[in-house]
């Protein structure tokens, strides 16, 4: 049996199944200087990760009673939310029980927002970094733009077309790896150099039409982007077809309406400080694509 060496600290990673979370976690898994806790609301989930050796626990956000076991002996926590208007509860209860626990340092993934915008759902983002500074535990804030891989998922390709939902505007974009090597780091490296800090991660802005160029430089064939129009999205987001919670649609939907009007056109633009965390260039829109060429044309 591994000798488990209890001088190293506990690296929380809440989401640690979905996307951002498990990139978190596999970085971390080859770091020997932390130890990483990986958590699910879904018991037969969590019996299996320990079946693989993880220590991993039963979190429930929405259950506060859940939150002492899988918190006891964690130094640093990786703070993520799902989509919908309970991050708010969620997010205070938790950090709250951390708090009480003891962690040290939390790093919270949001939004790529300015102080004052009025979409709901970064505005809830907002309030909850504000409620971790004002908990006066160590702290560092994450701002990345429109993912990548929405490409591979709200807004696929088919058929040699994607979609965009804010018309012929320009999105700041950053891969998830990315956004994943820059909260490993700073989990792995702790407080001392990245507390108090806010880093932003918009690594490079497109339009569809110069997204549709790249896409069919790598993929060899013509791409095309469908403009489509805020409403659209909306009416995507409650076809029943993709699982959202309706507060949260609504939000998402109002972010495409400012992008558009101009009152977000700061998403537009490049703020990348992916470097100046790794050390490594972030990841380019191109090379994203090469990476996930079969993703993007799974049948060719």
């Amino acid at each position: 049996m591994t000798k488990i060496d209890k001088t190293k600290p506990i690296v929380l990673v809440l989401g640690s199944t979905g996307q951002v979370g498990k990139l978190i976690v596999e970085a971390l898994s080859y770091d020997k200087e932390v130890r990483v806790r990986v958590t699910s609301r879904r018991s037969e989930q969590v019996e299996a990760l320990r079946q693989r050796g993880q220590d991993a626990v039963y979190l429930d956000l929405d259950d506060p009673h859940t939150f002492a076991g899988a918190l006891a002996g964690v130094d640093r926590l990786f703070l993520l939310t799902g989509y919908t208007v309970a991050m708010l509860v969620q997010s205070k209860t938790l950090i709250d029980a951390a708090k009480k626990a003891g962690v040290q340092h939390i790093v919270h993934l949001g939004i790529f927002g300015e102080w004052d915008c009025t979409d709901p759902h970064f505005a809830w983002h907002q309030m909850i970094e504000r409620y971790i500074v004002a908990s006066g535990m160590a702290w560092t804030h994450l701002h990345p733009n429109y993912f990548m891989e929405n490409l591979l998922g709200i807004a696929p390709l088919k058929d040699g077309v994607f979609s965009m939902f804010c018309g012929d505007r320009r999105l700041g974009m950053v891969a998830l790896k990315d956004v994943a090597a820059v909260a490993g780091t700073i989990l792995r490296e702790g407080s001392t150099k990245f507390a108090g800090k806010d880093y932003w991660m918009s690594t490079v802005a497109l339009n569809g039409a110069e997204a549709a160029v790249i896409l069919s430089k790598v993929l060899q064939q013509e791409i095309h982007c469908d403009y489509k129009q805020p409403e659209d999205l909306g009416d995507l987001l409650m076809s029943g077809d993709i699982p959202v919670e309706p507060n949260y649609a609504e939000a998402s939907v109002e972010f495409m309406r400012q992008v558009m009007d101009g009152r977000m056109g700061y998403i537009g633009s490049v703020r990348d400080d992916v470097q100046f965390v790794t050390g490594k260039p972030s990841t380019s829109f191109e090379q994203w694509a090469i990476e996930n060429r079969d993703r993007l044309i799974p049948n060719k």
